[in-house]
């Protein structure tokens, strides 16, 4: 594992998994939501499709690199760049619990983010996991593609490194 793409939807535990695995085999890991909302001394912007993969192929140069996120269109290239495709199928309710859960520590300063953690971001992360379990057949077929080189996970609390 050299190469390592985390693919999951909102709070699947990608993050959590990246961390724990960049510490076991000594690989950086990337969160992709950093690498399409670049911070700037002026605040946080979103990178076009082809910088995000200029982005991407820059950090490639290292040879080494856990990337992290969930499914876009603008870097499907990591699917091809990737020795190891981790798709973190974690059950529907324990995400909906996760998201719940995440906003409330996140409005009580207990955990950090990126983004304005407020109700429209809230309604919007239960969206996205609704439109991906109603998109799920075709995500399926895509990772079919690459079927040799995926791991499917559906708890990650019960991996041991």
């Amino acid at each position: 594992m050299k190469k390592v793409l985390i693919i999951g939807i909102v709070a699947s535990g990608k993050t959590t998994l990246a961390k724990q695995l960049s510490e076991k085999i000594n690989i950086p890991w990337y969160e992709l939501d950093s690498i399409v909302h670049h911070q700037t001394a002026e605040g946080r912007i979103k990178r076009t499709a082809h910088q995000q993969v200029e982005a991407i192929m820059d950090i490639d140069k290292d040879g080494h690199w856990i990337f992290e996120g969930t499914d876009r269109e603008s870097y499907q290239c990591l699917y091809e760049m990737a020795d190891t495709i981790i798709f973190l199928d974690t059950p529907l309710w324990k995400r909906r619990i996760r998201i719940f859960v995440r906003f409330l520590k996140q409005n009580l300063g207990i955990e950090k983010c990126h983004y304005k953690s407020d109700l429209t971001m809230l309604k919007k992360m239960y969206k996205w996991t609704r439109d991906f379990e109603r998109d799920r057949d075709s995500f399926e077929a895509k990772l079919q593609l690459f079927q040799d080189k995926v791991i499917r996970i559906y708890d990650n609390k019960k991996l041991e490194f």
